[in-house]
């Protein structure tokens, strides 16, 4: 049986819940139908609908196949996802998409297109267990970050160049057993042709130049913006002197950094001393 939907702000979740609603009765069909079509309850299509309960990833994925919508609801999944992201970041996640060559430094945890799904859904639910997000939210952010890892895997991925501090390996985020894969999915990605990896060893000390993650992304119209998080937002920059500052900076990461094959070995390393 059909229930009406609320009238509620126009949130990403409504509009997300009023396609649902208005494709589902376009096609002559109850909530029960297209729950089997979908392969989910009628209960969960009935709170989609009413934004009663957040879409998923996989759902919306879903409601194209079953719609034959050309991505319409994975996009509106996006849409509903980024509101749930830090301040600052569904702007650089856009810029993500388009990149054609990508510098990031990652400090304390390993940068978020390297991370494995346990990997980045132990950071999300202990933000929950801290009570600073809901578990919805956390849900969100880790269906998003599985989106925004595609550019990695498609046709003609940008160019990747990334340096993570010797923390990010022996930080033991979700365990050991979690740990392992992770490492094993750095010294995979570290294998591509496309893509570099580099350790910014403890022994840097002071002479590290950044005190906070940093991202610079080349865009294809030649423009180069940067992205750098604090704890409660995160900020593109588009100023060109700012820019040209933190490129100048992570020019000389580089060349501190150990290189290639030492970084490697040191993965390596890391993963062997991982012990329960």
């Amino acid at each position: 049986m059909d229930e009406p939907l609320v009238d509620a702000s126009s949130s990403p979740a409504v509009r997300f819940g009023r396609e649902l609603h208005r494709s589902r009765r376009a096609r002559g069909w109850s909530q029960v139908g297209l729950s089997k079509r979908m392969g989910y309850s009628n209960t969960l299509v009935s709170y989609v609908e009413r934004a009663k309960r957040p879409p998923t990833r996989n759902f919306a994925v879903k409601a194209d196949e079953v719609f034959e919508s050309g991505g319409a609801f994975f996009e509106l999944w996006r849409r509903y996802a980024k509101a749930s992201l830090l301040e600052g970041f569904p702007e650089y996640a856009d810029a993500e998409a388009r990149c054609r060559r990508l510098r990031s430094f990652g400090l304390t945890v390993v940068t978020g297109l390297f991370q494995v799904p346990e990997y980045a859904q132990a950071l999300a639910y202990a933000a929950v267990e801290r009570g600073a997000i809901r578990a919805a939210e956390a849900e969100e952010r880790v269906d998003f970050l599985a989106s925004r890892q595609s550019l990695l895997d498609r046709k003609s991925p940008p160019l990747i160049h990334a340096v993570l501090d010797e923390s990010c390996l022996v930080r033991p985020v979700g365990g050991y057993a979690v740990m392992f894969k992770q490492l094993d999915r750095i010294a995979e990605l570290a294998s591509r042709p496309n893509v570099t990896i580099q350790v910014a060893p403890f022994h840097l000390g002071e002479h590290l130049p950044f005190t906070m993650p940093v991202t610079l992304l080349d865009l294809p119209d030649g423009s180069v913006v940067g992205y750098a998080e604090s704890h409660a937002r995160g900020h593109l920059e588009r100023t060109r002197e700012r820019v040209v500052a933190w490129e100048r900076e992570y020019d000389q990461l580089v060349v501190e950094a150990l290189p290639k094959a030492a970084s490697l070995a040191l993965i390596h390393k890391a993963r062997k001393e991982l012990a329960p």
